[in-house]
């Protein structure tokens, strides 16, 4: 049988390391979070091959050989997601409301597999509604997809069944993601009109130095005395840019493409490497109105996690550390790092979170107020709320700025290339009167 050395957070939030033997890399990541450990890491060790499931016998290695199959059938060439985060949040709730309706969660999944339109997801609630028949939990089923089902989700869930409220926890986490979901389509609908502003902007642009400006350097070369030489250096500048469009410096324009596509693939690999990507954040933090939203949409989505989390019955070391794999900064991420490493050695929560200095001292205070109150989820999910206005408003004060700059913008640079199309009509003016 084939080992793996594995690399694990237990429920006191501690990271723990060893190697285990299973058939499979599905086996053993069940087995460890069947001990109540969160894998976050884990490799096949010397490079032996997984027994096969047609050798197991009795009821445990027959769930283990399932899961085997289970991989099998899923390893297929694919396409992006299985299902998207508006898909499974649809499947938390349906499923939350089939639980409080008085069905098993066996029948739950047979419910949802029968009436899922998606083959893919479909194929991967089978699997899970196997893995249930075999007598494992749902957390051990849903563990086994993790580009699925994220960290957050697989604990909350096995907080769930640990306290016998599966139904209450799905609903949670429904809600959850609603408001998750919510706050980005925001976003991204406010972001919807400056993109189309560009991208008239370049369309405009474009048409004008490819069809109208050669037209006019004919013209301009045949009708000024001194020819190009007597052109505005505006005029040139642009006559300049306009060459670089045209066939006859096609080969140019793909070099000058090269280049750019070069420098943005370089930019988003240096700011994704671990320096490059704690630099990226704290600018980011410090620039005017982006900063002030950055930090707020964090700050939500850390209070939100958080929240969830504690309330479903996670420990809150091992919430800490979820929150702090999500959350989206480093900045952020690091600092949680270390009030993780000081709530580990008996402090509370609220002191080293104000000592960090990265989140606002409201936030520390309504914490500080839930520890001593005994409600600190209730104080996070409300703080969450107060956050989520509070980017809303934001995201509508950006947009109501980007809006006027964007088209002064357009203004500027089309109205560039019209005086500078135009300076030489003038000198042609003026040599014919003369």
């Amino acid at each position: 049988m084939p080992k793996y050395s594995y690399t694990a957070i237990d429920s006191s939030g501690k990271q723990k390391t060893g190697k285990i033997a299973a058939n499979s890399e599905d086996e053993a990541s069940s087995k460890l979070s069947s001990g109540g450990l969160m894998v976050s890491k884990i490799e096949e060790i010397g490079g032996g091959k997984p027994a096969k499931a047609t050798k197991a016998k009795g009821p445990s290695r027959k769930s283990g050989g399932g899961r085997a199959s289970s991989k099998k059938k899923s390893s297929g060439f694919s396409f992006g997601k299985v299902i998207n985060e508006e898909g499974l949040t649809v499947f938390t709730r349906q499923l939350a409301t089939l639980l409080q309706a008085g069905l098993p969660l066996l029948r739950s999944l047979e419910v949802m597999i029968r009436q899922e339109k998606n083959l893919r997801f479909k194929e991967v609630l089978t699997h899970i509604a196997d893995n249930v028949r075999s007598g494992n939990n749902l957390s051990e089923g849903l563990a086994q997809h993790p580009k699925i089902f994220e960290p957050i989700y697989v604990n909350m869930i096995r907080a769930g069944e640990a306290g016998g409220v599966l139904d209450v926890v799905l609903l949670r986490l429904a809600l959850f993601m609603e408001k998750n979901l919510k706050t980005k389509k925001k976003v991204k609908s406010a972001m919807v009109y400056p993109v189309v502003v560009v991208c008239v902007a370049v369309a405009i642009v474009a048409l004008l130095l490819i069809f109208i400006v050669p037209r006019f350097q004919k013209i301009f070369s045949d009708m000024l005395p001194g020819g190009e030489s007597e052109m505005p250096g505006l005029t040139k500048m642009v006559i300049a840019f306009s060459n670089a469009l045209t066939p006859d410096s096609f080969m140019q324009g793909i070099i000058l493409v090269g280049v750019i596509i070069a420098l943005i693939f370089g930019f988003r690999f240096a700011v994704k490497s671990g320096p490059g990507s704690a630099l990226k954040d704290k600018l980011v933090l410090k620039l005017p109105k982006i900063g002030d939203l950055a930090q707020k949409a964090a700050v939500s989505r850390f209070t939100r996690t958080f929240g969830t989390l504690l309330s479903s019955g996670v420990p809150i070391l091992q919430a800490l550390q979820i929150t702090r794999d999500i959350i989206g900064n480093r900045v952020l991420s690091d600092a949680l790092d270390r009030v993780h490493d000081r709530v580990r050695d008996g402090e509370p929560l609220a002191t080293p979170l104000e000592q960090q200095r990265v989140f606002p001292t409201m936030v520390t205070s309504m914490i500080d107020v839930g520890e001593e109150t005994g409600e600190l989820a209730e104080m996070l999910n409300r703080i969450a709320d107060n956050y989520d206005e509070d980017v809303d408003n934001a995201v509508n004060s950006i947009t109501s700025i980007i809006e006027p700059i964007m088209i002064v913008m357009l203004a500027l640079i089309v109205g560039t290339i019209v005086i500078a199309l135009f300076l030489p009509i003038v000198s042609i003016i003026q040599g014919l009167t003369q």
